[in-house]
């Protein structure tokens, strides 16, 4: 299970299936690193949409928001961009997962499908502590909808528990055709096993000394590693439990920096984006 970064190739075509951004668009310090001086806070979101291709929302994680707010975000944001909802925590954060149903159709039917064809991966996070109990599993992936009011819904786990790193969990997971968040993070188990038709990377190991977050190399490592999971293949050099099928259908990307030195989130962002070919809508 090594980290071995695989050599770059700047000169592959640009991936409209990978999109990459942050964790939310309202912190204090991207007041003096990313937005420019005197914006307001009001067209915060619309500025981070002009310079990323996609957000991960947090606030919904942690309380159930308006119909008019998901529309507002629409509105606000370019075509093309969209947004990864972290679903409710109540859902998730249980001892009998089988019990969720409520909370999952909450959350669901909350207003989510005014975000349109914005509308990105739903991530069901667990708790650290959260153990891998199969039945209990299988139970909560069953609830999880299809769809809410005709828009499809795509469903992503983030494990965090050691237990889950097992091929039973992987065969259950690509049963119910729901994928499984990849982190580098030390603290969290990280397997790349791809159980869902797309990728989900989240990226917590940026560093505040480095004005992108990342260094130069490792930049062009997971740019490399993006076009391999968009054209439909696996990466070879992240830590994996089974072997994986050298390629499969090209497939959508998800990449967030987040957490770590969250200051460099954007800058980090930016220049991985920019690795695929990627330019701000204000600078086109």
């Amino acid at each position: 299970m090594t980290r071995a970064s695989p050599p770059a190739s700047p000169s592959a075509p640009a991936d409209s299936r990978t999109r990459a951004g942050v964790g939310g668009w309202t912190f204090e310090p991207w007041r003096s690193n990313f937005f420019p001086p005197g914006l307001p806070h009001s067209r915060e979101l619309e500025y981070a949409s002009r310079q990323l291709s996609a957000i991960e929302v947090n606030g919904t994680y942690y309380g159930t928001l308006k119909p008019a707010s998901f529309k507002k975000w629409h509105d606000e944001t370019p075509d093309g961009f969209m947004f990864s909802l972290k679903a409710s925590r109540y859902a998730t954060n249980r001892r009998v997962l089988a019990e969720a149903g409520e909370s999952i159709q909450r959350f669901t039917e909350s207003g989510i499908s005014e975000l349109g064809e914005k509308l990105g991966p739903i991530v069901w996070q667990f708790m650290p502590g959260k153990v891998f109990e199969p039945e209990d599993f299988e139970a909560f992936l069953a609830l999880l909808p299809k769809q809410v009011d005709g828009r499809a819904l795509r469903h992503v786990v983030d494990v965090r528990h050691e237990s889950f790193m097992s091929p039973d969990y992987l065969a259950l997971a690509r049963r119910y055709k729901v994928a499984t968040v990849f982190t580098d993070a030390d603290k969290f188990p990280s397997f790349a096993d791809l159980t869902g038709d797309f990728a989900y990377a989240r990226l917590m190991m940026s560093e505040a000394s480095l004005e992108t977050g990342y260094e130069d190399a490792a930049l062009d490592a997971w740019a490399e590693r993006a076009r391999q999971w968009a054209a439909g293949g696996v990466p070879a050099d992240l830590p994996a439990l089974e072997e994986a099928p050298s390629q499969g259908k090209p497939r959508d990307v998800f990449v967030y920096f987040i957490n770590g030195a969250k200051e460099r989130a954007p800058a980090a962002a930016m220049a991985f984006l920019s690795r695929l070919g990627f330019r701000p809508s204000d600078q086109a």
